[in-house]
Order: structure tokens, then C-alpha cells, then sequence
């Protein structure tokens, strides 16, 4: 099997994917075989690090590559021209993670048939975007998922606010008179400062945080931002989307921060102290992602992200790693 062969695979069967465990297992032993060969850098890594004999038998058992690798490399899978990239946000001076981009057209259609296997059927909701510090730079993977679903919505009024507050209030509250179904889909601290500003009934409207303050409001907990904004907008829950530079799969939280990923991808506990070992369901750790979607990159990635499994496949992202917890997974960044 090829990279357009697993495309195809994962077009034809995926709603399966995201149920079928054995069939999810034995695609990404397909897709851990393609990388390891034709992707020089994981190659390379898996050599440097002693696993390149490595016979995994499930997806969890695959070596993950340290996310901070983005940074500094072009990283493909095959021999192939980037038609668009994907570049992380961070301060002046900050290193982006940059994700090269074989083909738009796949991230667009991973990204919108995730959604849908939530939520529905894109064209019948109303996507208004709050994302500040999103749309203020080129490059960023979530933009161009609310673009296509903003282009997609059959919903007149969906579309990005950057400090248009004004219109953006007006148009919630068209959306709640006509009984539009409606995303208000937003940036943490451009939401609470919404919150803040403007409390209301949103109780008809689903609220969306993508988390993040980008060092515009101090750092709290998903909870305690989950706790502002049911209180100001007197909604009984708070949906999140997780999703990364590096990522083409995203997942989706309905309530409380526990989140469910999409059909191409899993997530695993790694211990904090063993790059290299997993834990145990339950317990904090960092979190390693499958992201089958990522064929023409890699698709097995140790994140930054410190977190919680749990049965059934579902995760709680609790924050980040600081350097003092990333032992070992700096063996190739000299």
C-alpha cells in the first residue's frame, strides 16, 4: 500500500475507522511501514534511538517522533513539492513548528468529515469565528478549517470577527431569533473577554474554545474558563476542539474537556520520565498521537501536551510540558 492508496482506505471506511480498533491497528502498521522507509528523517531517528529492528503489533507500540523536530526540519514522507505549510503561532524571536503540506485539498477534507462525524452536516450551521491571533498570520491550519466551513455553511451570516464585536453580537442574536443552529467558535481569551463584556443567554448556541490566552489574559485552567463562560452566557456546557500545527486529525470535546478524537487518529499516555515507555490509563502524562491523516508527513508524534487517557479512547489536555519534564526527547535536536 502507498500514501494514495491509504487516502483512499481512509475515505472508503471511515466512519469504521473510528470504531473498528483491529482496522485502525492494521492501517498504521501499514502507515508506520511506508514512513519508516520513506520518511529520512524518522528513519534516521528510529536508527539513532536503537528502534529501527522495532516490531510493533498495535498502534501504540509504534515510536513516536518529538514534536519539537517541526521546528527545524522539513519533514515529508516520499519525494514531493509542499503546495501550502502550516506554521505554529509564537512570540517575536519563537521558533515555529512548520507542517509541510503535500495536498490542501486532504487536510480540507479530514478536517470537515471530523467535524461532521460529531456534529453533523457542516452546511446547516452558522460558524461565527472569534480568533484573534489566528487571522492576524499567515499560515495557520485552524483558519483554514473555519474558512471551509465558514465557504461550506449554507447559514448567510457565517464568517470571521476580528474586532468587529459590534456585528458579531448582532448577528448571535439574529442566529437565536431565527433559530439558526450556530457556532460561536473562538480563541480562550477572545471569548472571555466577549464573556465579560457581553454576558447574555447563549443557552441556543453551541460556544467553542480552541484554548489558548497567547499571552493576552493570565493562564487558567480549561474548568475554571469553561466555569466564566457558562456563568456570563448561562449555557450548561462549553464545547473544545483540539487540533495542532503538526496535526491534520483533530478531536472534539461536548462537555467538561474530555475529548473524543477523530476516526484517523488515537492518543496514547507516555511517561514523562521514558520518552520511549507508556503508562497507565488515568494518570497524568504526556500525550503521544497516531494521526493516520498525516500520511505525507508522520504520523506518530510525541507531543508537548501533558494530559489524562481514558477508556474508550477519550483524553483531557491538563497543559504543557515545561523543559524540565522532556527527558530524552531531545536525543536528535543537537
Amino acid at each position: 500500500m502507498n500514501s494514495d492508496k491509504v487516502k483512499t482506505f481512509i475515505q472508503q471506511n471511515f466512519q469504521t475507522l473510528g470504531s473498528e480498533e483491529a482496522m485502525f491497528d492494521e492501517l498504521a502498521m501499514e502507515v508506520f511501514a511506508i514512513q519508516r522507509q520513506q520518511n529520512s528523517l524518522y528513519r534516521d531517528y528510529l536508527q539513532l534511538t536503537g528502534l529501527d529492528a522495532i516490531n510493533p503489533s498495535n498502534a501504540s507500540e509504534i515510536p513516536c517522533l518529538p514534536v519539537q523536530l517541526f521546528k527545524n526540519n522539513a519533514i515529508q514522507t516520499g519525494s514531493w513539492t509542499p503546495r501550502d505549510r502550516f506554521l505554529s503561532s509564537g512570540t517575536t524571536g519563537m521558533e515555529q513548528s512548520c507542517h509541510q503540506v503535500r495536498d490542501p485539498a486532504w487536510y480540507d477534507w479530514i478536517s470537515r468529515h471530523i467535524f461532521e462525524y460529531f456534529y453533523g452536516d457542516v452546511t446547516q450551521f452558522c460558524f461565527l469565528a472569534l480568533l484573534p491571533g489566528y487571522l492576524e498570520r499567515k499560515g495557520s491550519s485552524l483558519i483554514t478549517m473555519m474558512n471551509q466551513f465558514i465557504q461550506f455553511s449554507k447559514k448567510h451570516g457565517s464568517g470571521f470577527f476580528l474586532r468587529d464585536t459590534e456585528n458579531l453580537i448582532k448577528q448571535l442574536k439574529i442566529c437565536i431569533e431565527k433559530e439558526i443552529p450556530t457556532f460561536l467558535f473562538g480563541v480562550s481569551f477572545a471569548l472571555w473577554e466577549l464573556a465579560e463584556a457581553f454576558p447574555m443567554n447563549l443557552e441556543a448556541v453551541k460556544v467553542m474554545e480552541t484554548g489558548g490566552m497567547k499571552g493576552r489574559r493570565r493562564e487558567i485552567t480549561r474548568k475554571e474558563l469553561h466555569g466564566i463562560l457558562k456563568e456570563q452566557w448561562q449555557i450548561e456546557s462549553v464545547q473544545s476542539e483540539y487540533g495542532m500545527t503538526e496535526l491534520f486529525s483533530q478531536g472534539y470535546s461536548k462537555a467538561g474537556g474530555l475529548f473524543s478524537p477523530g476516526p484517523t487518529m488515537r492518543v496514547f499516555p507516555r511517561d514523562m520520565t521514558d520518552p520511549f515507555a507508556l503508562t497507565s490509563l488515568g494518570r497524568t502524562a504526556a500525550l503521544n498521537v497516531v494521526d493516520l491523516a498525516n500520511i505525507d508527513t508522520i504520523s506518530f508524534i510525541a507531543t508537548e501536551d501533558l494530559g489524562k487517557c481514558h477508556p474508550k479512547g477519550s483524553f483531557e489536555v491538563l497543559g504543557r510540558l515545561d523543559n524540565s519534564d522532556i527527558r530524552g526527547c531531545n536525543l536528535l535536536l543537537g
